[in-house]
Formats: structure tokens, sequence, C-alpha cells
């Protein structure tokens, strides 16, 4: 038995038709995964782990503790110099998930008098964290750098405002105006934090992600890239000063208070990284973007989708009833794709999420958007 409130909120979920639930889509074409470049399921880079750990003899299961106590092998050194090489930073720290990095880096560094200024859009990871935080925080319109420029101006603080947005939103996928973002935190002397969980192996040079693509390196407090979307392994990096990687090791609570990830972990993130200078599959994957969206377009979709040039692409379906339905249709016609449903987003904007991936052939993506014309209004 549960107590009664928390029965009852189950029971509200299932009357509004959002109740979540664990599933299986084995068999079926993805477009629901993070796995945007197939990493997930590489051979080449399976066995270069393998590799890696036998070549530095390396035979252990588990980090035995945290970093601070036991945890911290060899090859967390050897990552983050690449990580941090990889995308032009002074340094990287590691965290176990993209989650973790939020929440320590939030809950942490933003002190009282301070105030955080985060895109209405952004990630719960970051709400969580700035939840956490003993600073104010306001959100801001959607990508609306006016609207932030004037929240600047208006509101009054004592010490240092933080501004926050990711470079590619997880739920609609499209992008800040990243240039406008670095110009306000610099007149405003303001610090700027993006989340590249969604850009890394999908935009830039190798996939450094839209911050590095834009040369915007120097203008940016702190990034973070996870290791579980396009890289297909697990983890996550914050990138920027190395004095701000020392302060996060005393005082970020989810990376003291954690066990450290297992070697394997971290040999699987470097032979990813590795496999980002010379795989094509990026090439493919946005040749797979840019025929989706001419698809769109084709079947007179394009008034139900939001703008994206990332690997993300969502068409809204208001109500969670019907998002639900159409979902369903689709999976029994051999497509997995994930209806979002409120109150993950706001309600009435419902939607479908497509996540699109090097391996999708042009056929399956022509074929699932002409299925889901016969069940969208138009």
């Amino acid at each position: 038995m549960l107590p009664q409130k928390l029965h009852q909120k189950l029971e509200e979920r299932k009357a509004n038709n959002a109740l979540r639930q664990l599933d299986s889509s084995n068999g079926l074409v993805d477009f629901s995964s993070n796995d945007y470049l197939g990493f997930a399921k590489s051979e080449s880079i399976f066995n270069a782990t393998h590799n890696l750990l036998i070549g530095h003899n390396m035979k252990q299961n588990g980090s035995t503790g945290s970093r601070l106590l036991s945890g911290n092998h060899s090859f967390y050194n050897i990552v983050e110099s690449l990580v941090a090489d990889f995308h032009n930073s002074e340094s990287a720290l590691i965290f176990n998930s993209g989650y973790d990095a939020n929440l320590g880096f939030f809950s942490s560094v933003p002190q009282r008098d301070d105030v955080i200024f985060y895109d209405e859009f952004i990630h719960a990871s970051i709400r969580d964290g700035v939840l956490l935080s003993n600073a104010k925080a306001y959100k801001f319109k959607h990508n609306n750098v006016k609207a932030l420029d004037e929240m600047l101006e208006r509101v009054q603080y004592k010490g240092n405002a933080y501004i926050v947005t990711e470079s590619v939103f997880s739920m609609d996928g499209d992008a800040p105006d990243l240039v406008a973002m670095c110009q306000l935190s610099k007149k405003h002397k303001a610090f700027l934090v993006v989340d590249e969980a969604h850009a890394i192996g999908v935009f830039g040079t190798y996939g450094v992600g839209l911050i590095q693509q834009l040369n915007l390196e120097e203008y940016v407090f702190a990034r973070l890239v996870t290791f579980g979307k396009a890289m297909g392994c697990h983890g996550a990096a914050i990138l920027g000063r190395a004095v701000l990687k020392q302060y996060l090791v005393n005082f970020a609570r989810s990376f003291i208070y954690t066990t450290a990830l297992p070697p394997h972990t971290l040999a699987t993130v470097h032979s990813a990284y590795n496999a980002l200078v010379s795989t094509k599959n990026i090439e493919k994957l946005h040749q797979n973007i840019q025929h989706f969206k001419k698809e769109i377009v084709e079947n007179k979709l394009q008034n139900h989708f939001i703008e994206s040039n990332s690997a993300i692409h969502c068409c809204i379906i208001s109500g969670n009833e019907k998002v639900k339905s159409m979902a369903k249709k689709l999976q029994e016609n051999g497509f997995n794709v994930k209806p979002i449903l409120s109150p993950t987003v706001a309600k009435g904007e419902e939607r479908l999420r497509f996540c699109l991936h090097s391996d999708n052939s042009e056929n399956e993506i022509s074929k699932v958007l002409r299925l889901l014309t016969t069940f969208v209004n138009i």
C-alpha cells in the first residue's frame, strides 16, 4: 500500500492520461532514441574500448568509491584531458550523468544575493539544481533575447548574474541566438552557462557543438557536454576554467558524494571521442535532417512542426489522449515515435517527438511522414 496522497497523485496521472510506464521497442524503426550517430550500437567502438582497457591492463569492474576516496582511477585524467582538448576548454570535470552535472553546478555555484536568469524551456535537471541554490531565479521567454535584456535591466541584485540556456533544446530541437546571448552576457557582466547536451556530435567540426562552431568559447563561463546522447555511452562533463573545476570538486555534492564511474565507462567515452574524428555518420545525419525537413513540406505538415535544424523534430498534437493514440498507431506500423505528454510539456503543447539518426534510411523517413499525414488534420 502507498500513502493515500501518493496513491491520489498516481490516480490523477491516470485520469489525465499522463501515467508514465516502462516499455520495450524492440524491432521498431528508431525515431525516439538519442543515439543520433548510432554509436551506442557501434561494434568498432565496443572493440576499441575493450582493446583500450587491455592495453592499460585495466581489469577492474567497479570504481570502488567516490573520486575523492578510492575511485579516481587512471582513466579519469586521460579522458578529462581528452574532453577538454577536444572542446577547446581549459579543463573538464566528469560527472556520472548530465542530471548530476547540472544538479551539482547550479546547487553550488550561484550564491546568496546572486540571480539566475533561465530560459522557460530549460531542462528539468537545471531547474532542480536552481531549486537547490540559494540564489534567486527568474525565467525569461523562450529564446527571447530582448525579453532577457529587459529583465537584466529591471531586476536589482547585489551579487552576480547567471544566464542559462541550451544550445539545442531537448523538447523543440530549436536553438537560441547564441551570439546575441554572448553579447548580452558581456554587456551585463553576467556569467553565461550553456547546456550542449543535444548539440555534441551533431554540430560543428567533428561534432564539437554549437559554441565551438560559432567560436564563442571565450564568452561562456561553463558548458555542459553529455555522453549519453550522440556519443552513445554514459556520463557528462562541465567545461570551464581550471579554478571552476577545483571549486566543483570541493562543493558540488552530486560529484562529492557518489560512486565514481567504472573504468569501462570512461574507456567507452574515450573510444567514442576518437570515433567522432573519423566518422561519416555526422554527414549522413545532416543529410537525413534535410530530407526530413523536405518531406515535412512535401507532405504539407510544416504548420504542425516546430522549426529545427537539429536531430530533434516535434509535431504538435494537443492533448495527451490524442498524441498517445497517434504514437501508438505509428508504433503499430513499425515506427518507434514517442509522445511527449503534459506535464513534461505545457498543456496544449503535447507533441510527437521525432529523433533522427544517421542510420535512418530516406525511405523510412518518407514513409513515417506519409503515414503521419493520415492521422493529422491538415
